[in-house]
């Protein structure tokens, strides 16, 4: 699923969970997915910041790709 769409369950899922009328078993399983969620979210995040780079110009004019960090 993709990152905005984890985002927008899990605010959703949120709304969920602060009802006054939520039964446990569903609160334990709004949980569950939220973390689940939240696990997807935090991997594809990292697998962004990964192919994160910069431009960096050289000495002699020319340009490379370097890595963030």
């Amino acid at each position: 699923m993709p990152f905005e769409a984890d985002l927008d369950r899990l605010q959703a899922i949120v709304a969920e969970l602060e009802s006054d009328e939520l039964a446990l078993d569903r609160a334990l399983e709004l949980f569950e997915e939220g973390v689940a969620r939240l696990r997807a979210a935090g991997a594809e995040l990292a697998r962004a910041e990964s192919q994160v780079q910069r431009l960096v110009e050289r000495e002699d004019g020319s340009f490379e790709l370097a890595a963030l960090g």
